[in-house]
């Protein structure tokens, strides 16, 4: 279900990495550092957060309150970091993600916001804002969540990581096993699966929010296709993110990797700027968003109109 130029370049990707631990203590440092902004910043921006990156940054280095910003976006902060500290050390014990980390995970969470409701599923029905499909009836929820770590149990055996970390997402979003919060678990639960499989862990940009949304109602319609691929192109961000900091760098880069606007890279081939936004979307060139545009190198637009001449001989 991985668009094969995709999944081959984060197979790619990942064994170039794996061939490079252990990685220096400073650049692992660094990255988690860069990181851990980024995710907590991010994700919670999805939910309508309005700390700034900044802002997320200042309050995980100082502990302090951001005047403007209301006390439940100051915890919001404070606890996805906390919440991110216990996936890391799911992930160092080696443990099995059951349901009960999950609801730890959102004890963590919703800490000092909402005490009633952390840690535990929910009693009363809810709708989803913005969303046709109508999660279950409260009572079913144990028994669901029962089902999705037997899922999640079975499924890892035989389906590629990041495909489960996609869909183990959204079955659980599916669920919407909580009353609040049940987004960021998600996201939360995404990552500790690619953790485990030797992924670095994965940021969906509050750029690409509208996206996000789109392949999440495609997936609850049971086309989840889209939402594979989408989940898939984040992972190799993060994959091109790890192996740029950890690469030594011994004299100006090749211009032929170099990551350039698509207009630059359309320039002297058959594309133009719009195709190659298409196949970036589409994960079919190896391309990465710097703000709301895509970046691309004239290697990826090679490779793939080399792979098409493939296709063509064969």
């Amino acid at each position: 279900m991985l668009e094969s130029h995709l999944l081959e370049r984060i197979e790619r990707k990942k064994a170039q990495l794996d061939a490079m631990r252990p990685l220096p203590i400073a650049v692992v440092n660094r990255l988690r550092e860069q990181i851990l902004v980024e995710w907590i910043y991010n994700s919670n921006a999805i939910e309508g957060s309005t700390v700034t990156l900044q802002e997320t940054r200042l309050i995980l280095e100082t502990g302090l309150t951001i005047g403007g910003k209301t006390l439940r976006e100051h915890f919001e902060v404070i606890n996805h970091r906390d919440a991110i500290e216990y996936v890391e050390k799911i992930v160092a014990d080696q443990e099995k993600l059951t349901p009960f980390h999950v609801r730890q995970i959102h004890k963590l969470v919703l800490s000092q916001i909402d005490d009633a409701s952390a840690g535990n599923y929910r009693v009363t029905q809810v709708q989803i804002a913005g969303a046709q499909y109508v999660p279950p009836e409260a009572w079913e929820v144990p028994a669901q969540m029962t089902e999705w770590g037997k899922w999640l149990m079975g499924a890892k055996k035989s389906t590629h990581p990041v495909i489960l970390a996609a869909l183990a997402h959204h079955r659980l979003v599916k669920i919407h096993p909580f009353v609040d919060g049940n987004g960021r678990i998600a996201r939360l639960v995404m990552n500790l699966i690619l953790m485990q499989n030797g992924y670095p862990p994965t940021v969906i940009l509050r750029t690409d929010r509208q996206s996000y949304y789109r392949v999440l109602s495609l997936a609850d319609d049971g086309k989840d296709k889209s939402l594979i691929n989408f989940v898939g192109k984040a992972v190799e961000r993060s994959l091109t993110l790890y192996l740029n900091a950890s690469k030594k760098q011994t004299g100006k880069p090749n211009k032929d990797i170099e990551w350039i606007p698509l207009a630059q890279a359309a320039y002297g081939t058959p594309y133009s700027q719009e195709y190659l936004s298409l196949l970036a979307r589409m994960g079919r060139i190896e391309a990465v968003k710097q703000g709301r545009n895509w970046v691309t190198t004239r290697d990826a637009v090679r490779n793939y109109m080399r792979s098409l001449s493939k296709k063509k001989t064969k």
